[in-house]
């Protein structure tokens, strides 16, 4: 890996009110038949070049999970990645700064040290593993990714009912918040994680699938922010019948 300078309950009820709108991810798609990294949520594929400093590591897999050398490189508007092999995932942490805002308010950049009278700062952590080949067994907990969405099996069929296990620090967590199409319905209603940590839902698209899970873990300098938010996602592509 290369790296850059359990029940629904009231409050988690409370949560996905304050929260949605605010949970843009990354993931990997296909542009120009290579694979970029995005930034953004629905139809919404914001400025990625510019985010990139923010970039904490960028990691590749082979068919057996061993770590390939992968980078990434500006190409015009998009950010491309550039692996030694064909890698089978591809994985990415980027950090996205401390937010604060009061009451119903949209986010503005800054903690509690620039805004002391917020009602609500968090720190904000995108991460994404992507599927890029055939995978030989369940996903590990991969490094780096705090926040992981985990398939119980290789998706291959629309609208199949899929398991999914949100890892959490490497084990699986109850209330993370999950939809099943982040582009193409990103104001879906989430679903909670059980007890065990997972959430069926069925596979969206024959084409670009993309997972998002959100959870609030708890903060880790208390003066600046209140919580951080993690927000992973799990993409894969369905491919499409012989034309």
């Amino acid at each position: 890996m290369r790296r850059y300078p359990a029940i629904l309950s009231a409050t988690l009820i409370a949560a996905l009110a304050t929260s949605a709108a605010h949970a843009h991810g990354i993931w990997f798609a296909e542009r120009g038949r290579h694979t970029a990294m995005v930034y953004g949520i629905g139809a919404d594929d914001l400025d990625m070049v510019k985010r990139l400093p923010q970039v904490e590591a960028i990691a590749a897999f082979d068919a057996a999970y061993r770590p390939i050398t992968a980078t990434l490189r500006v190409a015009g508007p998009v950010v491309l990645v550039d692996a030694v092999t064909k890698p089978v995932l591809i994985a990415a942490v980027l950090q996205n700064g401390t937010w604060s805002r009061k009451g119903t308010a949209e986010f503005v950049k800054g903690g509690r040290d620039t805004m002391p009278d917020a009602t609500l700062s968090e720190k904000t952590v995108k991460y994404a593993v992507s599927i890029q080949g055939p995978l030989p067994r369940t996903i590990p907990a991969l490094p780096g990714q705090r926040l992981q969405i985990v398939p119980a099996a290789i998706p291959t069929t629309r609208g199949t009912p899929l398991t999914y296990t949100i890892l959490y620090d490497g084990r699986p967590v109850a209330g993370a918040r999950v939809i099943a199409d982040m582009l193409g319905d990103p104001d879906a209603t989430e679903t909670a994680t059980t007890a065990d940590g997972t959430v069926t839902l069925p596979v969206r698209n024959q084409g670009l699938n993309v997972i998002r899970a959100v959870f609030e873990g708890p903060s880790d300098d208390k003066a600046r922010y209140d919580r951080i938010e993690h927000t992973a996602t799990l993409s894969f592509t369905l491919p499409h019948a012989p034309e």
